[in-house]
């Protein structure tokens, strides 16, 4: 028998490339008619100046060709952000919790939060979406400072902050990720007992996440939570999927392994005589 106050489950899940398809600092980008976003975000990588994850932010406040970005463009990328399928049927289902499970949905991001409302309104709260905070001009509207970047280390101050609100404990909190700005919280989470999802197979995530899921499918997250954190059988976690209008189809449970091997030199012939 299961006790009458339910479990309470934390769910954490970036926005960039893990609920939508694409990064929303592209997005800008191209409504903006700049070009060489991808350089401009490599050269920051080399140079170390920002944290994984912080790139756009840092190019708002200070690259030339973003400088004139405002709240309008912000929420204008935002609604143009193509997201994965099946995200409001997540977050209803995670709403509504089940048998004796509850959970609480948040996205945390280091893309602006003006993007990340925009892109989920109508699906989650404004109050469940932290992303970079920006101080805009009251007359211009330009963006004029930053004040909070989840990004790195931020990802895991915001996490310890929902963590105290909400009174969850560390084994409880699951976060989902893609690259490798999710790395710091992931660690933060493993090292709490929680579980952690990849959803590409970005290599350095993959040696970190107690599981990696791959589909074009938000709802496709749930199967890992379902199976390994809550020890459901398949033909329950069907059933579920059946109850919010999904159909699990092809399910592969695999570990890849990727090994390198080298041929080694060929070792010259002792002399003879």
């Amino acid at each position: 028998m299961r006790t009458s106050l339910p479990k309470h489950y934390l769910v954490v899940s970036d926005f960039d490339q893990t609920l939508s398809f694409n990064d929303s600092g592209y997005v800008l980008a191209e409504l903006l008619g700049v070009h060489d976003f991808e350089r401009k975000v490599a050269g920051l990588g080399r140079s170390n100046l920002v944290q994984q994850g912080g790139e756009l932010a840092y190019l708002i406040r200070h690259d030339p060709d973003f400088r004139g970005v405002r709240r309008e463009h912000l929420v204008e990328t935002g609604r143009r952000v193509r997201l994965k399928s099946a995200l409001p049927a997540l977050v209803n289902f995670l709403e509504k919790g089940f048998d004796g499970y509850r959970f609480s949905f948040y996205v945390v991001s280091a893309a602006p939060r003006e993007v990340v409302v925009a892109a989920l309104a109508g699906i989650v709260p404004p109050d469940h979406i932290y992303g970079t905070e920006f101080d805009h001009d009251p007359h211009s509207g330009e963006v004029r400072a930053i004040t909070r970047v989840p990004a790195g280390y931020g990802k895991v101050a915001v996490l310890e902050e929902l963590e105290e609100r909400l009174k969850v404990v560390t084994d409880r909190v699951i976060y989902v990720g893609d690259g490798s700005s999710d790395v710091h919280v992931m660690l933060h989470v493993n090292h709490g007992d929680g579980f952690t999802i990849a959803v590409s197979e970005n290599r350095q995530l993959a040696r970190i996440a107690k599981s990696t899921v791959l589909s074009d499918n938000a709802f496709s997250v749930l199967v890992p939570v379902l199976h390994q954190v809550l020890g459901l059988r398949t033909s329950e976690i069907r059933s579920l999927f059946e109850s919010s209008g999904m159909v699990l189809g092809d399910w592969e449970r695999a570990r890849t392994d990727r090994v390198m091997i080298l041929e080694a030199p060929a070792l010259p012939l002792p002399a003879m005589g």
